[in-house]
């Protein structure tokens, strides 16, 4: 079977044999690359995508002398490519490593212990060098015998960034400036987003890894979260708490300017704040028109950068008394230069809104809300010598590459699925929807019902997936839990990570003892950043179409893409986020080629050939639609699991 592989790729790819259809996303992704094409590919989970990127790249990285930065979500997925590329080193050796943040690597105590935000971190790093108050680093400079030796064992194979930190910590090395050093000795790189496509973060990345980004082939891993994360880089905040702090630290050093402006803008936000239900949008000008008249303040842009220049003669002072430098006027300051810079830009709206703090008490915050993610990720696609963007949900492609303005010549590709047909039910049943106004106690009891049917007759355990925690929370409050013959796992709204890894452990534990039920929400943390092979998530139930609340910013973000793809605005603003959500959520019990799994839509909107065109066709081809009877769906889940 490696016969269908170019000779080229064949050098690399490690296995004896290829997957169904795996030939056919190397070659596509080989022959792009080679090409000094992008390619915009959607495969399958169980299609063994980060081998095949690897494989299909490293010809053209090794023939041109280029670099693999492969970015993906978790360190887990980082670590992946690690593993797979030490499969590759038992044919041809390359050297690659996974990266972490400083926060993650950091040995010293005094630094670690604390809580800092990454450019605190920095600055403390810089501190404890510059004093020499870092054992690990002033080790690396004194004992250069050791730091070389390393050095040589860190690039001479792939490592992940765990197995370079546990070395360091014998030698009493710093991990993260061995890892700077070095990092111009690797071919391939695995790390977050952030990292390539925050502009700030790039810039100094690329300074360590000393090549131009024209050097580099940029390989995207689930990328359906891109364009969120583009969003999220782009957007700034700033809170009533920030505000309150930066008022207490101009009163400190006796700024009465700083904290009568500080003073002035948490009383326009909490009276904004006190006349809305959720969030409002706010004409950028009426804030800096406030500013001038009530705060006496004639040039705002001058009294922005001075406040700017305090913040950071603050944090100096600061790192010099061994403290952690953070300021508040200086985030505030930031906050509102941002605020200047994007006035007039139609690609940014300014939102005040309320939430909940983590102490469970209302505040409030002002937002510059970015709506196109393309001002992130073009920059970086058209200075890429290529891009290999992939994920399992990408369809359509076109609007993808749309959104994120993927050069005109790239390569648009949907790889077959691997999974043998009768592995996989996907069903629709007619009947349910959570449409809201059909969100009323016989719905949910209808619901409930159905949920009985899988979870009756499924032999392990079952995920449910609501469309949103009120849809969630309605479902316990008609009798959910007490519905169930099996334990109930429930996710929770501002659950930690921690509390959830446990929670999902214990979940996939049950999967040998009987079988259990997990209760999460579409889009959450558990619906597309877990895997639930085996026996772990055996059926899984979509419980709504998780269209997102019709807030402001939603609204203004159809009303941008409209402008920008006219008659496309709702299908790009709301109809494919929500689409994406679902689809991820449907992918978790199928996660191996040997996984059997039944995909349960309990909203009859999926029926509809509009909601079927955006789920991926290894969902849609077979995708049944069930009448609204009794014991049906019971029927089709026991004769799947029989078969």
């Amino acid at each position: 079977m490696m016969t269908k592989l170019p000779k080229e790729v064949a050098e690399y790819f490690p296995y004896s044999t290829v997957r169904p259809f795996q030939d056919e996303f190397i070659k596509t992704v080989f022959s792009a690359v080679e090409n000094r094409c992008s390619v915009l590919i959607e495969g399958s989970n169980g299609l063994g995508k980060t081998i095949s990127a690897l494989s299909a790249c490293l010809p053209t990285t090794i023939e041109n002398d280029l670099k693999i930065l492969y970015v993906a979500r978790t360190h887990r997925q980082h670590d992946r490519v690690i593993e797979e590329l030490k499969a590759i080193c038992k044919k041809t050796p390359v050297s690659g490593i996974s990266l972490r943040g400083r926060h993650e690597m950091c040995l010293n105590e005094f630094a670690s212990r604390r809580t800092f935000d990454a450019k605190s971190l920095m600055e403390v790093c810089e501190m404890l060098k510059a004093k020499d108050r870092c054992p690990f680093y002033t080790n690396m400079e004194e004992n250069t015998e050791d730091f070389l030796q390393v050095q040589q064992q860190i690039t001479s194979h792939p490592c992940k960034a765990s197995e370079i930190q546990k070395i360091c910590r014998k030698k009493a090395l710093c991990p993260y400036e061995l890892i700077k050093a070095s990092l111009s000795e690797f071919k391939v790189i695995a790390l977050s987003y952030l990292y390539v496509f925050d502009p700030v973060i790039r810039t100094s990345f690329l300074k360590n890894l000393d090549t131009d980004f024209q050097k580099v082939i940029l390989v995207v891993d689930e990328a359906h979260n891109l364009p969120d994360t583009a969003i999220e880089i782009a957007s700034s905040g700033l809170s009533l708490f920030v505000l309150k702090q930066a008022e207490f630290e101009a009163r400190k050093i006796e700024n009465s300017s700083i904290a009568s402006f500080a003073k002035l803008l948490r009383n326009e936000l909490e009276t904004i704040a006190a006349s809305i239900d959720k969030e409002t949008i706010i004409p950028p000008e009426t804030l800096i028109d406030i500013i001038k008249k009530q705060g006496d303040i004639t040039k705002p842009r001058d009294f922005f950068e001075h406040m700017h220049e305090v913040g950071s003669f603050i944090k100096r002072s600061l790192l010099a008394e061994g403290k952690t430098p953070r300021s508040y006027i200086h985030g505030m300051s930031e906050f509102m230069l941002k605020w200047l810079e994007t006035l007039g830009d139609e690609s940014f709206i300014n939102i005040a809104s309320t939430y909940m703090s983590r102490e469970k008490t209302p505040t409030a915050k002002l937002e510059i809300v970015a709506l196109d993610p393309s001002k992130i990720t073009a920059p970086v696609f058209s200075s890429a010598y290529a891009s290999v963007v992939m994920s399992g949900t990408l369809q359509p492609l076109e609007a993808y590459a749309r959104i994120t303005k993927l050069p005109e010549n790239t390569v648009k590709h949907i790889a077959p699925s691997p999974f043998p047909k009768e592995h996989v039910l996907s069903v629709v049943c007619l009947g349910v929807t959570t449409a809201m106004e059909k969100r009323i106690p016989t719905m949910y009891q209808t619901i409930i019902k159905r949920v009985n049917e899988v979870v009756q007759n499924t032999h392990g355990n079952t995920g449910i997936f609501a469309a949103s925690f009120g849809v969630l929370n309605a479902l316990i409050a008609e009798g959910l839990a007490e519905a169930l013959e099996k334990p109930l796992f429930r996710e929770r709204r501002g659950m930690s990570s921690k509390a959830n890894e446990r929670m999902v452990s214990e979940f996939k534990a049950q999967a040998e003892r009987g079988g259990a039920v997990f209760l999460g929400v579409q889009g959450g943390r558990t619906s597309e950043g877990v895997d639930f092979p085996g026996n772990q998530m055996n059926s899984v139930i979509i419980v709504g179409v998780p269209y997102a609340e019709p807030t402001p910013r939603v609204k203004a973000q159809i009303e941008y893409y409209e402008k920008c793809f006219p008659r496309l605005g709702r299908e790009y603003g709301y109809i494919l986020p929500a689409m994406k959500k679902a689809s991820q959520a449907a992918g978790r019990p199928i996660r191996t080629l040997e996984d059997r799994g039944a995909i349960v839509f309990l909203d009859y909107r999926f029926a509809t050939n509009y909601c079927r065109s955006f789920l991926p066709s290894w969902i849609s081809k077979g995708l049944k639609i069930l009448p609204d009877q009794d014991d049906v769906l019971a029927q089709e889940i026991q004769g799947f699991f029989k078969r």
